[in-house]
């Protein structure tokens, strides 16, 4: 009995499976405490775009669950790929990039009032294949190409008409959604092909891994877009995409729907320091449904050289060039000429009826989702400036307790009583 493969469609894998205030240029001098990474969030993809003039290399990190023989995916490229314009890469370097640049949960200590020490220089800103049945021409389909690359098994298709297509995927073992046929008619008549994998097991074995790595593909192609309806198709509701673009030039936006700075930069109550994660998870919930899930959200923009506060480390040169990046002179291990760009979305097919179009700019600016505990000083006032900063720390206690209910839609009485718990009474 032949197996029946789940099909994810996959908007260059931002699927769920079918049937199958800104930062300032100075030094921030803070401690990293917390970090909100994607894994925060269900029904969570994670795509890496490397742009270079007209050059795209997308990295997709898989978040299939279920048995592997049930895998395939089909995305969406703007032509047949060589071999050698399709690779695997480690999911740990974009889990690496991912920890990089999630929003992130900072503390600093109140100096003494009577005792300030002087500030230090800040640091300068940088600106720097399965066998196919026999069906295949009677039904407008032609295989361009296919490989076994990695773990995978590979197709290149193009077709006639959107019917055929999807008739030849059921009759090859896909199990394809009905409602996918006017999605695939949409690709195809912008003069898209289909690139197809599934997991060829025995190559797996062979290889020794347990787990799906991600797939990498480069072409060029004036269009700077991500294909991201075939992934709708069955998706149970909203889904979450996480975009970690790199650019020599500067900050990557969407072209098609505003790009909106999360709040940041803000101070909030010390609590947060043990619900960080329920925090930043709020605070997305009430953007989202601000701006009525029609925006992308800008989590980080930095160049790759440095970043204060440090959730993790800069990626190397290594890792930069495994996801695609090649302009690098290489050698002392900063990357100027990197800048990344973090975008956040949640979206629907209703909210989002068009597939996303990015464009480079020469924005530079430093942007990271930040907040901020700020440790109030705790000694006896032996000066004027010490008597004025205790009688104005319960105006800074209401102002981090009425952040946080703007932020997140919190009750602020319930936050008033949580932060008299940890001292911070007003």
């Amino acid at each position: 009995m032949r197996t029946r493969l789940r099909l994810s469609l996959a908007a260059l894998g931002c699927a769920a499976a079918l049937a199958l205030p800104v930062a300032s240029a100075a030094a921030f001098c803070g401690f990293y405490v917390a970090q909100a990474g994607t894994s925060l969030f269900n029904q969570a993809s994670k795509v890496v775009l490397v742009r270079d003039g007209d050059r795209t290399t997308i990295t997709m990190a898989n978040d299939y669950q279920g048995e592997l023989t049930e895998f395939a995916i089909v995305i969406p490229v703007p032509s047949v790929l060589d071999r050698d314009q399709i690779d695997v890469a480690e999911p740990a370097v974009i889990d690496h990039l991912d920890a990089y640049t999630a929003p992130r949960l900072v503390e600093y200590h109140d100096f003494d009032p009577c005792n300030i020490p002087m500030p230090t220089a800040a640091p300068l800103l940088t600106d720097s294949a399965p066998q196919p049945e026999l069906r295949a021409n009677s039904l407008g389909v032609t295989i361009e190409a296919q490989y076994t690359v990695g773990e995978y098994d590979i197709l290149i298709l193009s077709a006639d008409e959107s019917a055929g297509l999807q008739l030849w995927l059921s009759a090859n073992g896909y199990q394809v959604p009905q409602r996918a046929e006017p999605v695939l008619r949409r690709y195809l008549e912008a003069g898209m092909k289909f690139f197809v994998a599934r997991v060829n097991l025995k190559q797996q074995t062979s290889l020794g891994f347990s787990y799906l790595r991600p797939l990498q593909i480069s072409f060029r192609s004036p269009a700077f877009m991500l294909p991201i309806h075939l992934g709708m198709i069955n998706a149970a509701g909203p889904q979450e995409l996480f975009v970690f673009a790199l650019s020599r030039r500067g900050r990557v936006e969407t072209a098609n729907y505003p790009v909106h700075e999360l709040p940041a930069g803000v101070g909030v109550p010390l609590y947060i320091e043990d619900e960080f994660a329920d925090f930043y998870k709020a605070l997305f919930d009430l953007q989202v449904e601000n701006a009525d899930m029609r925006a992308v959200f800008l989590e980080y923009a930095w160049d790759m050289s440095w970043c204060d506060p440090c959730a993790a480390d800069p990626l190397s040169d290594a890792e930069l060039a495994a996801l695609g990046v090649d302009w690098l002179a290489g050698g002392d291990g900063a990357a100027p000429d990197v800048h990344v760009t973090r975008l956040h979305l949640r979206y629907t097919a209703e909210a989002f009826p068009e597939d996303l179009m990015f464009r480079e700019t020469d924005n530079r600016e430093n942007f990271q989702g930040r907040y901020i505990l700020n440790h109030p000083w705790s000694g006896e006032a032996t000066c004027p400036e010490a008597e004025a900063y205790l009688d104005n720390l319960p105006d800074r206690f209401r102002d981090e307790a009425e952040n946080l209910t703007r932020l997140t839609g919190w009750d602020f009485d319930t936050i008033r009583q949580r932060m008299a718990q940890t001292g911070q009474a007003f």
